[in-house]
């Protein structure tokens, strides 16, 4: 990367071996944009009065023309970034969507009008605050009441057809945005 690359360190000592692994990962970047005019890295460790294990907090920023990419790896719900090379590989990995991201919008490749994937509600678990889709080819797609535009979780009913804009969450594929399609949801 030839670049300005910062990396600090908090809450823990400086680690040749760390700072070699952060800086093998931001040189891959390049491969994804060329425009790429800062990269700041921060690893933290948490305060010494925690009980639990060391979990690494990683945080990226990248500067980039029109603006700027935020990437922050929280170890609260991630007991494998007890690794440090975990939260670092898990943040570059986030980092490289986000610019990928970037690159698209700004060649003006991001389709606006796509439509979202249909699916019907599969199941739902209400005193869990959850559900799952299916789609037409069989999967199962995970879903969080908050998912649900509007307060639409309390009115769906197994079968009921929703589209859906699907990422992948911390145990395989989960819908970020539900919509209900139907005669009082219009498509």
């Amino acid at each position: 990367m030839d670049l300005p690359l910062q990396i600090t360190f908090r809450n823990m000592p400086p680690s040749p071996a760390v700072e070699e692994s952060i800086r093998k990962r931001a040189d891959r970047l390049d491969r994804f944009s060329k425009h790429i005019m800062t990269c700041r890295v921060i690893v933290e460790a948490p305060h010494r009065h925690h009980h639990q294990g060391t979990r690494y907090h990683v945080r990226i920023d990248l500067t980039v023309p029109g603006g700027e990419l935020a990437v922050s790896r929280e170890p609260a719900m991630h007991r494998e970034y007890e690794d440090v090379y975990v939260a670092i590989r898990d943040a570059f990995d986030a980092a490289v969507r986000q610019l990928e991201d970037y690159v698209r919008r700004h060649r003006g490749e991001t389709k606006l009008h796509e439509a979202q994937p249909h699916a019907r509600i599969a199941r739902l678990v209400p005193d869990q605050d959850h559900g799952f889709l299916e789609t037409p080819d069989g999967r199962e797609v995970f879903f969080h009441r908050h998912s649900v535009l509007g307060d639409g979780f309390d009115r769906l009913s197994p079968g009921d057809e929703v589209r859906f804009v699907e990422e992948e969450g911390e145990k395989g594929p989960q819908a970020s945005t539900v919509r209900a399609v139907g005669k009082h949801h219009p498509d």
